[in-house]
């Protein structure tokens, strides 16, 4: 019988004490002495959210087909535990074993978003295992991160042992069996280091030296190792139908964010946005085989008793299989009580036809993202789509039963003006118009249309990651100027309006485009009592801007300073395939307002065509 890590008087103590006790269905348990690899696998965000993360049910799957490979998982305790576990000097423990991390071989932690930062620092704390690398010991986990937020790791740099850059099906088998040659020679932490850093996409942030010009901009970035490479190459799957990929995900015992089978068709993306991070870095696209999925499809949802299926993708119009996966999914599932979920589609007749098909249009709203409100500026962000399609696919939905319609934008983008934040409420006015233009008999209740506004934040691998951020005084100006124009419109009973948290966008910027002095910053900020800052009612601004004064960090220098076309980024010496020189002709092109084409439409030569693949090669073989 399994011992718990928590005993029923603190399991009574907590809210949703099934977020520790594992033992979900499709868990995976093994004999821990007949592993030679004892892997910790932690999303830094609560339960609810990280058994909602598809990258961490692939490797964990993939991992435990290792017979030598015991692949558990972790998350971050909530703030009730967290308290407990503090007072009594609990060490924080894996879900399936309830042994704790800090006896384990990795600690591998996804990096999802910026503002989980914090919460890296509160496992490792709560772990027992030192926060920065160079004063871990031959007996502590080797730390190691993975994610998007990996294309700039430096603001974490001091805190993790190894970076691994990339899709994680490819180089772990090769780390694990480095680590157990290691073992095996007697070799010491060091010298599995060096020979983690021989691999292909693997970053050991001791083994590289920075140095700063007087400006505080980077001079130089060097290897002070002869095993560490100049450039770090991302690693990414070719055949996504071959990889591996999990046929009996983990189910959790309580509802969480996403409670519904996720099956990935495609990754990377045609469509060229110059501020989407996504569609740069998973470039080339790459789609999985139809009967594939048809077969992952039907055995994911035999094996969890999940009630809803979830297509993954950037784009998933883009995915050339769409009508005969959907069709299939539609005829297969008729009658048994599953819903299909279709996120990421552009509003077209084809998606229309297929929503109105698998989703309850009375219950349901329909969302577009035109990202801003004028033509102008969908032309210097590359959004490739006119206010003629946006109308054009809303009237379609109206005429098609739909009444409710969501609409997201951005503010503070590169070259905006008043006018163009003015057009935001203009283009809601607009689709509310549209709805009233449908015959009253025709209408299906009341219309509403909600336009939400995020700020806009650069981010490394874009073409966007010279501009310059606004202020958070100034991100809120922008979203009164939306709000008062909203107002003024003729159809305001139809509108609303939300605009996300202006404070915590700045922070994402900093750690977005953040050095290693960044590093200092957080940890202040987690002494001083920061965690959760992606959550709204635990996030402090004033113990971070606290936390900014007493280190000297300059917020205006990581973002609200012009950045030169020559200087060295913190994330130069990762090559993600797609070359500077695109970014930066994509960067004039922008402030020129010229739309680049899609992927299909033409190659605009990024550089991703080295790695094969997607539309790179779509009709050469």
């Amino acid at each position: 019988m399994r011992k718990l890590a928590l005993n029923d008087e603190i399991l009574l103590k907590i809210d949703k004490p099934a977020r520790y006790i594992g033992n979900e269905v499709n868990s995976v348990m093994k004999d821990k002495n007949e592993v030679d690899i004892r892997f910790a696998m932690c999303f830094p965000d609560v339960y609810e959210i990280g058994m909602s993360h598809l990258g961490i049910q692939i490797l964990y799957d993939m991992f435990n087909r290792r017979e030598d490979v015991w692949c558990e998982r972790v998350y971050s305790p909530w703030v009730d535990l967290d308290k407990i576990m503090r007072e009594e000097h609990l060490p924080l423990f894996a879900l399936e074993s309830q042994d704790a991390i800090k006896d384990f071989d990795f600690l591998g932690i996804t990096i999802q978003y910026e503002m989980c930062y914090t919460n890296i620092l509160q496992v490792l704390d709560l772990s027992q295992i030192p926060l920065f690398a160079k004063e871990r010991e031959e007996e502590d986990p080797i730390v190691i991160g993975g994610g998007p937020c990996t294309y700039n790791p430096e603001p974490l740099a001091d805190f993790f042992d190894i970076f691994y850059i990339g899709e994680g099906e490819t180089v772990y088998n090769e780390l694990f069996n480095a680590y157990k040659e290691n073992k095996k020679n007697g070799g010491s932490r060091q010298t599995f280091l060096e020979m983690a850093a021989e691999i292909d996409g693997l970053y050991v942030p001791a083994f590289y030296d920075v140095e700063y010009k007087e400006d505080g901009t980077i001079l130089s970035f060097t290897p002070n190792n002869i095993h560490a490479k100049e450039k770090i190459h991302k690693q990414m799957v070719l055949n996504i139908s071959e990889s591996s990929y999990p046929e009996k995900p983990v189910v959790p015992f309580i509802k969480v964010t996403q409670d519904r089978v996720v099956l990935e068709i495609m990754r990377g993306c045609i469509r060229g946005c110059r501020f989407c991070q996504a569609g740069m870095i998973y470039r080339p696209t790459r789609e999985k085989n139809l009967e594939k999925l048809k077969d992952y499809a039907y055995k994911m949802l035999k094996n969890t008793g999940h009630e809803e299926i979830s297509l993954s993708s950037l784009s998933s119009s883009d995915y050339t299989e769409l009508e005969g996966l959907v069709t299939f999914l539609i005829e297969e599932f008729k009658g048994k009580g599953i819903n299909i979920s279709l996120p990421s589609l552009r509003i077209d007749a084809f998606s229309l036809d297929v929503m109105g098909k698998v989703q309850d249009i009375r219950k349901s709203s329909l969302t577009f993202a035109p990202e801003a409100g004028s033509q102008r500026l969908r032309d210097v962000i590359n959004k490739g789509l006119t206010e003629e399609i946006i109308l054009e696919g809303a009237g379609q939905a109206f005429e098609g039963g739909w009444s409710r319609v969501k609409l997201y934008f951005m503010l503070g983008l590169p070259t905006e003006t008043e006018e163009d934040m003015k057009e935001i409420a203009h283009l809601a006015e607009k689709v509310a118009k549209r709805y009233y233009e449908v015959p009253k008999e025709n209408r299906n209740g009341k219309c509403q249309i909600v336009a939400s506004t995020s700020f806009f934040v650069p981010k490394p691998f874009t073409p966007f990651q010279w501009a310059t951020m606004c202020t958070s005084e100034e991100y809120i100006e922008k979203a009164h100027v939306v709000n008062n124009e909203m107002k003024a419109q003729l159809n305001k009973k139809s509108l609303k309006y939300n605009w996300h948290e202006a404070d915590v966008t700045v922070l994402e910027g900093v750690f977005a485009r953040g050095d290693r002095k960044v590093g200092k910053v957080l940890l202040e900020a987690y002494n001083l009592g920061c965690l959760y800052d992606s959550w709204s009612e635990y996030f402090q601004n004033d113990l971070w801007m606290q936390a900014f004064e007493h280190t000297g960090v300059d917020i205006g220098f990581y973002n609200l300073r012009k950045r030169e076309l020559d200087e060295i980024f913190p994330w130069d010496f990762i090559d993600i395939g797609v070359t500077k020189k695109f970014l930066m002709r994509e960067w004039t092109r922008s402030i020129e307002e010229k739309v680049t084409p899609n992927c299909r439409m033409g190659c605009s030569g990024c550089g991703a065509a080295i790695y094969g693949g997607g539309v790179c090669i779509e009709g050469k073989n």
